[in-house]
């Protein structure tokens, strides 16, 4: 699913971080994105809380959805940053 994360955020023109794993401190990793989506269903309760506050700490935008499918990263990206 990385791979297809990674390419639909290209056809938004964005460029994605792609975490499944808390390994490390996510604040080193994070930088400055325009928008984090966090997939609830997808990464563990710890990491959900710990790149939330360090996306408030930054200002960062949230998009949350329980579902990890294409079609729901679509939607997000489609929304924050229009239908392409």
């Amino acid at each position: 699913m990385e791979c297809q994360y990674s390419d639909i955020c290209k056809h938004y023109g964005c460029k994605a971080k792609i975490f499944t794993k808390e390994n490390g401190s996510i604040k080193k990793k994070l930088g400055c994105p325009d928008l984090l989506i966090l997939f609830t269903n997808t990464v563990s309760h710890k990491m959900v809380i710990s790149a939330s506050q360090e996306a408030k700490r930054n200002n960062i935008p949230i998009a949350r959805t329980h579902t990890s499918s294409a079609t729901a990263l679509h939607g997000i990206l489609s929304e924050h940053f229009g239908a392409r």
